[in-house]
């Protein structure tokens, strides 16, 4: 077999699991189920509003309801969903009624895929998983000291769903990965490496990012390659995902998905998914929060929008523009806004005019 590179900044043996396949194109949601987890991987990138808290998110949106998650999925016009956390398996009954959930809004054909780690699987907890829907589960082994849990694998394997591995590449864990592979290469349909992503905990490890503008670590590239040349002996279908694909790819098209499906009349969507939009603030510091202001702005105006969230008003570029003097004499601060397609609308930047 051989080592071929993807349209995606990535390199591939054999064939991209399912769950890979939709990702790339940004046809994957991201269900985060609870931040709980029982390792403590210093390679953990979950944020700390996250780590160890039991809370969830479907993308970058806070969930309280079932609605929510089924709306954000369809807003991001995704044809699946990968299921995070922490550990999804620390909340089983939570996970299982969202895959089931899921399944019954969306159909048989919604892929799901979930990672977990193979020392908190058991038979009873993988029957459930499979019988609720699930089509892909991507294991989490530790590197350290995994051996005794690996046998746990073929508890996965009774089952009609595609099983795989997936790791981050650490740059001083070559001989550790070498025997995974070895252990895995007959029993998985897939292994996925990850390039390794810079965290607080890697620093105080010593570990230094490649460039002084990525946040991949240095050496983690180089042994992914070798990795790879590895394993074109083996009969495994192996993925070599990169930074630059979760960033460039993977999210980029998520959010032009996302874009392009609640953009109003006024948004243009640029080519990395961010909207553009003509904006009408208070103030300069999102201090002043008066509704009412704002809405007796509204009638002088035609085609303004309330954003009731952000305190402003919204309207195409062109318009805001064509009236930013005239807003500037009543006070009001006309700006021009590129933000996030996401829930929160995080700004990238605001030009006032």
């Amino acid at each position: 077999m051989k080592i071929i590179e993807t349209p995606y900044y990535s390199f591939k043996i054999g064939r991209l699991p399912q769950g890979c396949e939709l990702c790339v194109k940004g046809l994957k949601s991201v269900l985060f189920v609870t931040g709980l987890c029982h390792r403590k991987c210093i390679f953990c990138p979950i944020s700390d509003k996250k780590k160890n808290k039991d809370v969830i998110y479907i993308n970058e949106r806070p969930v309280s309801k079932d609605s929510d998650i089924i709306e954000e999925i369809k807003l991001c016009g995704s044809k699946g969903v990968g299921i995070t956390g922490g550990d999804p398996l620390l909340k089983i009954d939570r996970t299982i009624n969202y895959i089931k959930l899921l399944k019954k809004e969306f159909g048989k054909d919604f892929h799901i895929h979930l990672y977990t780690s193979l020392d908190v699987v058991n038979e009873k907890n993988l029957k459930e998983l499979y019988e609720a829907g699930l089509d892909e589960i991507r294991f989490h082994p530790e590197l350290i000291d995994e051996e005794k849990h690996l046998k746990n694998i073929d508890l996965a394997l009774k089952y009609d769903w595609n099983v795989g591995i997936e790791i981050p590449v650490l740059p001083d864990k070559k001989e550790k990965i070498t025997k995974l592979i070895d252990s895995i290469s007959k029993k998985v349909k897939f292994l996925n490496l990850n390039e390794l992503e810079y965290t607080d905990e890697l620093s105080d490890h010593n570990y230094v990012c490649r460039e002084h503008d990525s946040y991949a670590i240095a050496g983690s590239e180089e042994l992914a390659m070798e990795l790879l040349d590895y394993c074109t002996n083996k009969e495994l279908n192996v993925h070599y995902c990169t930074v630059k694909l979760k960033d460039w790819v993977q999210l980029k098209n998520r959010l032009i998905n996302r874009a392009n499906n609640i953009k109003k009349w006024y948004d243009k969507v640029t080519d990395d998914g961010m909207l553009l939009r003509g904006a009408v603030y208070l103030d300069t510091t999102g201090e002043l929060k008066d509704l009412n202001k704002l809405k007796e702005v509204m009638k002088k105006y035609k085609n303004f929008e309330l954003d009731e969230n952000k305190y402003r008003l919204l309207t195409s570029v062109k318009s805001i523009e064509k009236l930013k003097n005239r807003l500037k004499r009543e006070g009001l601060f006309p700006a021009r806004v590129e933000e996030y397609p996401t829930f929160d609308l995080l700004e990238v930047d605001i030009e006032f005019l």
